[in-house]
């Protein structure tokens, strides 16, 4: 009875320690609407891209000087901005009130380490695109932000739940299946930041949230 109480009292420490170093109040819901902006983001950027090209149109191929003009790039960046703008309200918004009703604290060491180890990459990724841009190699754009994103998320899982790993590397995958099929990023980048973040939401919602 004595040694059963001992590996309970040793488990529920194992479990305060983890807690402690890991920020677990992300919001399910949050990576599901983050997804569904994801979604609607690569519709309005389609149909941006139909409309300057429609007669030839090459997708995120890079191909076209017409295509890839000033106008369209800045197009194209309000909408990622937006998109981007949207995710972290919505992401702040519902972890903070995830934290509260946890009572975690929203900003300890563990939130800061989460931040920071997913920025490291992400912004990286973000330098990289724009050089990519800059020497008109948009065709890797989609790509790369998928490979880096992935890699940000990876890095970031040792601060957070595990599970995220698993996302990171679909999105990896989905980037690096996507370079062999320039010209078609635009799907590859919904079917990544749409669809993964809304199945990897809804997994994580009933996994986690729930409870």
């Amino acid at each position: 009875m004595d040694s059963n109480k001992y590996l309970d009292d040793i488990s529920e420490i194992k479990n305060m320690m983890s807690r402690s170093s890991r920020f677990i109040s992300l919001s399910g819901i949050s990576g599901i609407l983050a997804g569904c902006y994801a979604i609607v983001g690569a519709g309005f950027a389609y149909m941006r891209l139909k409309e300057v090209s429609s007669a030839n149109y090459e997708g995120l191929s890079g191909r076209s000087s017409a295509l890839w003009g000033n106008d369209i790039i800045k197009d194209l960046a309000v909408i990622a901005i937006s998109v981007i703008v949207l995710a972290v309200v919505t992401g702040i918004i519902l972890t903070v009130k995830k934290a509260k009703k946890s009572g975690e604290k929203m900003w300890d060491i563990s939130s800061r380490r989460l931040v920071l180890n997913f920025l490291l990459p992400l912004l990286t990724g973000g330098a990289f695109c724009l050089a990519l841009i800059q020497y008109g190699v948009a065709g890797l754009v989609a790509p790369a932000t998928l490979v880096f994103y992935g890699l940000a998320c990876i890095n970031a899982s040792k601060y957070t739940m595990r599970d995220i790993r698993y996302m990171g590397l679909a999105f990896i995958i989905i980037g690096l299946i996507s370079t062999q099929f320039i010209g078609y990023g635009l799907y590859f980048w919904a079917l990544g930041f749409g669809v993964c973040h809304i199945v990897y939401g809804a997994l994580m919602h009933f996994k986690y949230d729930r409870k």
